[in-house]
Formats: structure tokens, C-alpha cells, sequence
């Protein structure tokens, strides 16, 4: 045994302890260590229950601390100015643990996990997504799916009925497509919900896009051409000529057509997909999906609203045609419906995370779809079957 320059032991000992047997002997047992060599905090090792104290010894055995041990789940504050065996033992931090007892430092969780309420272990995070099993998720889709059934009822309806001159007068052709398109909108509203995966991150937005762009399209074709059949009927007019359905399938076409190249920008630039949000809230894994392109998404948002504004403006100018049948009134208050609508989304969806969001898209697609058909077809709904008296050329000539 010899000591370096400053005093202290070079090398290392066994700390032993002697005891006696019921025979009388006596033994060596070895219950600690020191070793220079080992990292800091480590040097020194003992097993106090592995030491026997002497019967006789009734005294409280000498302690190697001034302070308590710590605890798992909590790691060793050094006093400062006192000796390195007096501390305060502190909980790990948010995101650490410990598992031993005395540890000068507490280890980090992976990122998929987080530690449990008393930090001494790490436990897998709680994953959250928008299901179809929690009640939000069987709201949305309860509504989702009556709504669905409703407009396929209106639009048995209307080919019953196709042959009277409400349906003919507001364009039979134009409805079948707004209430098809309608259709699609409520239903598309389920992809919104479930397990986040690639494909359907890319199907909820294209399809969100290209549907509500016919069911804008086709509410913008009834729009311009109420106007044209008004203008028409003045002698010598240049509108009879544009008048028919290749106007409106024209509309509907180019209309969709734009939307859908934007979409398909989308998907071969930047497309949407799943991505675990492992940041945004504390000890929960969000499943969402990342928009992957955020100008591809605002495009694609911005090219539905101007339809809805080019509707919005030329229904308001039409709003007082004389026709008993003109739609223009109702197609001008589902467009400020519709607008408020989105407008109030744009914050909202912004300000919210996690399923919510989710939620709160689901809940525009839904608000402003219904709006259309409330607006634009109930009141139809309600001459064709409780004032059927209305529902005839006679009464059509007389306004």
C-alpha cells in the first residue's frame, strides 16, 4: 500500500468484516471496496446489510452520510460547502427517471416513452388520434352519415319528381350533380377520422378538394345560368344561343378541372402524411397528418373560396330576377354561409392541435355542406311535398 503525491491511496482495498461463528471461530467477509480507478461517485462501494455488527453492539451502527439516500426517482444535489457525503435529493426532471438508489443523475426517457407519476421507470406514451370508438369520433360520424341519408333521400326527390316544373325550372341535370357532390362531401368527412396512415392523409384532402370544388362549381353554374335564361328572353338576346347544358357541364369541367391539378401538384410536390407529433403535448404521442406542403393546402383552400366568392357575388347581383323560381336569393345566404363558415375555420383550425383539429375540418365540411342543402334545396323540398299547389306551371306564369 502507498500513497500518490497529495496524499491519498493509490491503489485499491476490500473493506471486510470480521465476525464470529457459533463454534467460536472467526471469519473475514468481504462487504465493500474502493477503487481510485473508477469513475467519480463510484469509488467507493459497501453493502451495508451485508456487515454483522456484534451482538453485543446495541448502539445505532455509525452512518456514512449526513444525509438520507435517495430514492428512485429522485438524484443527489450536492451541498455546497459541505462534504460530498451531505446532499439533498430532488425529483428527476420532467422526461428522466431513475431506478437505483443514490444516483448523482437522472437518465433521459427514449423519445417514445415518458416516465411513470413516481419516475423510477419509463412507460410507453399514450398515443391520440381522432377514433371512431371515442364519442367525438361517433358524433361526427353519426352526423356525417345522416346527413349522407338525408340528401340521398332529397335526391330520390327530385327524380320522382323530375318531371314538374320546380325540378325542371331550377335545372334537374345541375341538381342530380350538386346533390351527388354533396353526397361525397359528407362522406369524405370520414377519412378524416381513424388511424392516421399515408394513403388516407393523401385521399382526406384531394378528395375534401375535388368534391367540394363540383358541389362549387355546379352551385356556380345554376348561378350564371339563371342569369342567362333571365337575359334571354329579351327579344333579339345573344344569350339563346349559350343557353343549354354545355355551359354548365363546361363550368362544372374546367372548375374541377383547376382543382384537380392543384391537387396533383400536392401529391407529386410535397403529399401529405403520418407523422407522430411526439413534442406537442407532454407524455402523449399525437398521430396526425403533417400537411407536407402547408401553400399546397392554403392553394387548394383559396381556389374553393374564390368559387364560392365568384358565386357569392354574381348570385347577389341576380338576387332580384323575376322568377318565381330564381335561386339566386337562396344560392347568395348559402354563400355567406358557406364563407362564415371557413373564414371562422381558418383561426380555429390554427389555434387548436392533435385530434381537435381534426375535429374542428371535420366540423367546417360538414356546417358548410349542410348549409348548401338547407339553403338551396329545403325550400324546394318543402313546395314539392307540403305546396304542391305551387308546383305547377300556372303558378309559375302568374310570378
Amino acid at each position: 500500500m502507498y500513497m500518490d503525491e497529495n496524499g491519498d491511496l493509490a491503489i485499491g482495498y476490500d473493506i471486510v468484516n470480521l465476525f464470529f461463528l457459533p463454534d467460536k471461530t472467526w471469519k473475514y467477509e468481504i462487504v465493500g471496496s474502493y477503487n481510485p480507478l473508477a469513475p467519480p461517485g463510484q469509488d467507493f462501494t459497501i453493502d451495508e446489510k451485508a456487515i454483522v455488527w456484534e451482538s453485543s453492539f446495541i448502539q445505532t451502527p455509525p452512518q456514512p452520510r449526513c444525509s438520507p439516500r435517495c430514492h428512485p426517482g429522485y438524484r443527489k444535489l450536492p451541498r455546497e460547502g459541505e462534504p460530498v457525503c451531505c446532499y439533498d435529493c430532488i425529483p428527476c426532471a420532467e422526461g428522466e427517471f431513475s431506478n437505483q438508489t443514490d444516483m448523482d443523475t437522472c437518465t433521459t426517457c427514449p423519445e417514445d416513452q415518458w416516465p411513470n407519476k413516481k419516475r423510477d421507470a419509463c412507460i410507453p406514451k399514450v398515443k391520440i388520434f381522432l377514433s371512431y370508438e371515442e364519442p367525438l369520433g361517433i358524433a361526427l360520424t353519426s352526423i356525417g352519415l345522416f346527413l349522407f341519408l338525408v340528401t340521398a333521400v332529397i335526391l330520390g326527390i327530385f327524380i320522382y319528381y323530375r318531371d314538374t316544373p320546380i325540378v325542371r325550372a331550377n335545372n334537374r341535370d345541375l341538381s342530380y350533380i350538386f346533390l351527388i357532390s354533396l353526397m361525397l362531401c359528407f362522406l369524405c368527412s370520414l377519412l378524416f377520422i381513424g388511424h392516421p396512415e399515408d394513403v388516407t392523409c393523401i385521399l382526406r384532402q384531394t378528395t375534401f378538394g375535388i368534391t367540394f370544388s363540383i358541389t362549387l362549381s355546379s352551385i356556380l353554374a345554376k348561378t350564371i345560368t339563371v342569369v342567362m335564361a333571365f337575359h334571354a328572353t329579351k327579344p333579339g338576346s345573344k344569350f339563346r344561343k349559350w343557353m343549354g347544358s354545355r355551359v354548365s357541364n363546361s363550368i362544372i369541367l374546367s372548375s374541377s378541372f383547376i382543382e384537380t391539378v392543384l391537387c396533383l401538384s400536392w401529391f407529386f410536390s410535397a403529399p401529405p402524411f403520418a407523422y407522430l407529433n411526439m413534442k406537442s403535448e407532454t407524455g402523449t404521442i399525437l398521430i396526425e397528418c403533417n400537411e407536407g406542403s402547408v401553400i399546397a393546402f392554403y392553394c387548394v383552400l383559396g381556389y374553393l373560396g374564390f368559387l364560392a366568392g365568384v358565386s357569392f357575388i354574381i348570385a347577389f347581383l341576380a338576387r332580384n330576377l323575376p322568377d318565381s323560381f330564381n335561386e339566386a336569393k337562396y344560392i347568395t345566404f348559402s354563400m355567406l354561409v358557406f364563407c362564415s363558415v371557413w373564414i371562422s375555420f381558418i383561426p380555429t383550425y390554427l389555434s387548436t392541435k392533435g385530434k381537435y383539429m381534426v375535429a374542428v375540418e371535420i366540423f367546417a365540411i360538414l356546417a358548410s355542406s349542410a348549409g348548401l342543402l338547407g339553403c338551396i334545396l329545403f325550400p324546394k323540398c318543402y313546395i314539392i311535398l307540403l305546396r304542391p299547389e305551387r308546383n305547377s306551371k300556372k303558378y309559375l306564369s302568374k310570378t
